[in-house]
């Protein structure tokens, strides 16, 4: 019968032991790689004892040319007669002698011929995840060998379309009265490679080992990566190349050759688009950055991303900054420093809000904002002097007005103060001031120096006190001060804090990163017109210059004037000397 392979039954018996027993070919390794095999066994009345036997040894003899594991190929076997029952499941053995002692205890049920119902029974039952089979989504090739001595007692047909369609391969093998039709009916196609009927058993080997070939592969790419780019696959006495995610197999099936994920398109990036091994991604030409939408760029704010130094403000212009002087202040040839006008004396208390809400990350950035501040101030102990207390739940001098002389003592002990987090207590913060930090022990001078008192509260959020009271005596007590709020800070709470007019002595920010737009309001503020300094009035240095430039320009004209006055005065005279000589 042609596509099938057929040997008598006699010869069988005579040749399976020696073939269980004899060495195998020399050769490659068989590596079936990861397969779930279900043996499908007829133990029914028509199968004699030593038929039963010769069966045994013959998946004993196949289980030995297996690559047998958890990870490699995992074995079941079930027997059926009028009833099914499972020998062990696939999950159930990892080694081959644990399998071998099974079957060598297999009892035969001796009853009817079912094949159907074991054909469902291996379907629903033997390669399911609860029995060892691994799930479907790894793609592990599903193996059904079924063999059987007779005809079919109840339906096949049906029943094995349904378990083919399930994924799972049919090999049928009959034995001497095995019907060829039923056999067809059960097989997966093509069924030149899927039915086997023995009639002969002197040809037992070489059946065994066709049988052998058509379940495992040998592994070629064990040999060598035959030119592939990437991966070696082995396949059924064959093997391929696979590139690895984000490749792509070239024509010549050897090479990979990454893939173009914006050939299709930019993928709505607004500048370009880059291929990647994970995807298409945006990216952004020089002097911009990605937002978070991964598409849209936006030009790059430098003066928020380096460390530009500029003294008063910082304008990002696309790939480099500048630096600007406010009105009436020069910029330095350095760049960065604005040509000091320095516009008397003052006692400056800043008051820091040091709460849970700031973060520490933030309170870096509120340490380098009051550093910014001390920058553009004559810091001295007969100029500007300087004290910085924190609060949060208490409130906590980090440094009295008379501690430091110098700016770079005040700097370097405000980048040493550590945050002390919990709540905020404002008022508290305003009264510690007013009682404490303006006073002569605390390094505050003289009220009768004229010195103008200043104080600077910097916070981000609601009071958890009240304010009123110590706000409105800290003016009475004639400090000037100013409210700088970042975030959630309350902007009625910063006017009741701050003097009058509100629009001179109230900053926000939205955002610690943004808040050094404030220092050009701050500068504009702080420094008074006027100041005293041992008792002797003091004005602007630079009010002195111009009134001094002004003056010298006046003397001069007038100079010119006179110059002039003269000249004309003495033409005069030779004019009526020489009328008084024609008389």
């Amino acid at each position: 019968m042609r596509g099938l392979l057929c040997w008598p039954l006699a010869t069988l018996l005579l040749l399976l032991q020696p073939w269980e027993t004899q060495q195998q070919p020399a050769g490659p390794k068989c590596h079936t790689g990861p397969l779930d095999l279900v043996f499908v066994i007829d133990s029914s009345r028509s199968v004699r004892p030593f038929e039963f036997e010769t069966m045994r040894q013959f998946l004993v003899g196949l289980l030995r040319s297996l690559d047998v594991g958890l990870n490699a190929t995992r074995v079941g076997v079930i027997q059926y007669s009028s009833q099914v029952q499972s020998v062990f499941p696939l999950g159930a053995f990892s080694r081959r002698e644990d399998m071998e002692r099974a079957i060598r205890a297999l009892v035969p049920l001796a009853q009817g011929t079912m094949t159907g119902l074991a054909i469902q029974y291996a379907m629903n039952v033997a390669f399911s995840e609860a029995e060892g089979a691994r799930p479907p989504k790894e793609r592990v090739p599903r193996v059904a060998v079924i063999v059987t001595d007779g005809r079919p007692q109840d339906r096949v047909a049906e029943v094995a379309a349904q378990a083919r369609a399930r994924g799972i391969e049919i090999y049928a093998v009959g034995v001497q009265r095995a019907d060829v039709g039923s056999l067809r009916a059960m097989a997966s196609p093509p069924l030149d490679k899927h039915v086997f009927l023995v009639e002969s058993f002197d040809l037992i080997q070489e059946f065994g080992l066709q049988f052998q070939g058509r379940l495992c592969a040998i592994d070629l790419c064990a040999e060598g990566t035959h030119g592939c780019d990437h991966h070696c696959v082995s396949s059924p006495g064959s093997y391929f190349c696979r590139c690895r995610a984000g490749f792509v197999l070239q024509e010549d099936q050897r090479s990979c050759r990454a893939i173009d994920h914006c050939s299709s398109g930019n993928h709505s990036c607004e500048h370009e688009c880059v291929s990647t091994l994970g995807g298409p991604r945006c990216r952004c030409r020089e002097g911009h950055v990605l937002l978070p939408d991964g598409r849209t760029c936006q030009v790059r704010d430098l003066c928020n991303g380096v460390d530009h130094g500029c003294e008063f403000q910082c304008v990002s212009e696309g790939l480099s900054y500048r630096c600007l002087c406010p009105e009436g202040r020069r910029l330095q040839a350095d760049g960065r420093s604005c040509l000091r006008c320095r516009e008397g004396h003052v006692d400056l208390v800043l008051l820091v809000d040091g709460s849970k809400s700031v973060r520490p990350q933030n309170f870096e950035l509120v340490k380098r904002f009051v550093n910014q501040i001390v920058d553009f101030l004559d810091v001295s102990p007969e100029g500007t002097r300087i004290g910085l207390v924190q609060f949060s739940s208490r409130v906590r001098t980090e440094f009295p007005l008379g501690r430091y002389g110098t700016a770079a003592e005040v700097k370097q002990a405000v980048m040493a103060v550590e945050y002390m987090e919990r709540g905020t207590m404002t008022g508290l913060a305003l009264r510690h001031m007013v009682e404490h930090s303006f006073s002569e022990a605390q390094g505050a001078r003289p009220r009768a120096l004229n010195v103008p008192r200043v104080g600077l509260v910097f916070t981000d959020g609601r009071s958890q006190d009240d304010i009123s009271v110590w706000a409105a005596r800290a003016k009475e007590e004639g400090i000037v001060m100013y409210a700088v709020g970042v975030g959630k800070a309350v902007e009625e709470e910063l006017r009741e804090i701050a003097s009058e007019p509100a629009e001179l002595h109230v900053s926000y920010s939205p955002d610690f990163s943004t808040m050094t737009h404030l220092l050009e309001n701050l500068k504009g503020s702080i420094c008074p017109e006027e100041g005293i300094s041992a008792g002797t009035e003091l004005r602007s240095l630079c009010e002195c210059e111009s009134l001094v430039e002004f003056q010298g320009r006046t003397l001069g004209a007038l100079e010119s004037l006179t110059q002039n006055l003269a000249q004309l005065t003495a033409r005069l005279e030779d004019l009526e000397n020489q009328l008084a000589n024609k008389k």
